[in-house]
């Protein structure tokens, strides 16, 4: 009986940490991920936005010049400034879903 226990709890624990990754919503990933720079509005109004001259996510003309596939290539790969990062990519800690997520919660900060 305690092998049979074991044996189930190896194969569920794996699922549950996988679920527990899969739970984070976009606006988790945003706080988790963005908003240091960008701010929680997405207006990119913090020390690290105004340094780096981040666009206003809540300006209409802004979000129509932006593309959703511009927009995932660049939370995905990441922004270069010539040989100078100025976003880090985040394929290594956001999924692909989660990433397209994240841009439909940016198109929602326009006012």
């Amino acid at each position: 009986m305690k092998k049979t226990n074991l044996a189930i709890l190896c194969v569920l624990l794996p699922l549950a940490v996988g679920v527990a990754r899969a739970a984070a919503t976009d606006a988790e990933n945003w706080d988790n991920h963005c908003s240091k720079c960008h701010g929680a509005d997405g207006a990119g109004a913090t020390k690290v936005g105004r340094k780096l001259h981040l666009k206003d996510y809540t300006d209409a003309a802004v979000q129509a010049a932006m593309k959703d596939e511009d927009m995932f290539k660049a939370i995905k790969d990441g922004v270069m400034d010539g040989e100078k990062e100025r976003m880090k990519a985040f394929k290594d800690d956001l999924t692909d879903p989660e990433i397209t997520d994240l841009v439909a919660y940016i198109r929602k900060m326009k006012k």
